[in-house]
């Protein structure tokens, strides 16, 4: 849709989206100096953390997921913290716990709270189906709310508040799979993919010398919530948020006719407003940072397998035929129209809606 059409952001708030977008550019080499490759992936957390979300990378061992994570840290100069979860983890390892001091001088006993490592304004939750489900509860307060409870009293994480999870797809024995409600927190699942042959040779190279660089840092904690806000003021056209509502609605088995023959065959849970949610929120952040101050119908498509794939619930049929999400997902773009025109007229659209905002 044209720039001219789209209401504009305020002058000093286009001045922040260019800094943003220099600093992006800043920290797509700052990144490259440790991590080969992964574009995609670097591109999807930012995204993901201006969007102020939370996300699940998943990949093989060996793919530095871990250092990834560290060195984006790095370069927003954010507090860092790894938890390596495990199945003797409990809740009190990751929240804190109360503890009782004794004063020396008066002989009087008190209760302290000692933080644990979730506060941080980056987190990674190393391989968090290996912990039982008491534990991976523990996180929920905390990335929904931004705040734990111990003994009754509420202690705020430090902002901003980024989780990234990791999991093996291939090493399912005495694991914990997350339940749907808590992967419907993550706004993103992030694939991490193999290197192709260049950049693997290039791994080798890098990691096989005598001095690594190391990435600098480039925005703060103060700059990144302001940008957040930022994002959240990025216009997005009726039609476009209409798009995004029609992907989420025609996953839904229980919807009626407009659902798609395939969804109805492949699909046994639909996905649900939070993730349409997400997919505006995270179109935003892609907007700016591929220098557009509106959202346009691609950013929602380039963002639904990110915000669809851990939520849609396939069926047995799907398994059975090899049908991944991914490929889910993919059908249902191809099916769903994005002009303006075919969703306005569109009479579940102006179900939803009503005939006046669907013009």
């Amino acid at each position: 849709m044209p720039e001219a059409s789209q209401s504009r952001l305020p002058e000093p708030d286009q001045v922040a989206i260019q800094k943003l977008q220099e600093a992006y550019h800043t920290i797509r080499d700052e990144m490259a100096k440790v991590i080969v490759g992964q574009d995609q992936v670097i591109e999807q957390m930012l995204i993901c953390l201006l969007a102020g979300g939370h996300a699940i990378l998943e990949g093989v061992p060996g793919l530095a997921k871990t250092l990834m994570v560290r060195t984006l840290a790095q370069c927003l100069s954010l507090a860092f913290r790894r938890i390596q979860f495990t199945p003797d983890l409990m809740p009190g390892d990751i929240t804190g716990t109360d503890v009782i001091e004794e004063n020396r001088t008066t002989g009087a006993r008190e209760v302290r709270f000692v933080k644990g490592p979730v506060f941080a304004n980056v987190l990674l939750a190393d391989e968090i189906n290996r912990t039982p489900p008491k534990t991976q509860a523990a996180l929920l307060e905390a990335m929904q709310e931004h705040q734990v409870t111990a003994g009754g009293v509420r202690y705020e994480l430090p902002a901003p508040f980024f989780v990234l999870a990791t999991q093996n797809p291939i090493e399912q024995e005495g694991t914990y799979p997350l339940p749907e409600a808590q992967q419907d927190r993550f706004m993103f699942k992030i694939l991490v993919s193999y290197p192709s042959w260049d950049e693997e040779f290039a791994v080798m190279q890098l990691t096989s010398a005598d001095e690594a660089e190391a990435a600098r840092p480039v925005l703060g904690a103060e700059q990144i919530l302001h940008l957040q806000h930022i994002v959240r003021q990025v216009p997005v056209a009726d039609y476009v948020v209409q798009y995004a509502m029609k992907l989420a609605r025609r996953t839904r088995v229980s919807e009626g006719e407009d659902v798609p023959a395939f969804i109805r065959e492949w699909v046994r849970w639909g996905i649900g407003p939070r993730a349409c949610q997400h997919m505006i929120l995270g179109a935003k952040a892609r907007a700016v940072l591929h220098d557009r101050h509106y959202v346009g119908t691609e950013d929602m498509e380039a963002l639904a397998a990110p915000v669809m794939r851990h939520r849609l619930v396939t069926s047995f049929t799907a398994a059975s035929e090899g049908v991944t999400p991914d490929m889910i997902v993919a059908e249902l773009i191809k099916h769903t129209p994005a002009r303006e025109g075919s969703l306005s007229g569109d009479e579940r659209v102006q179900e939803v809606l009503g005939p006046r905002d669907a013009e």
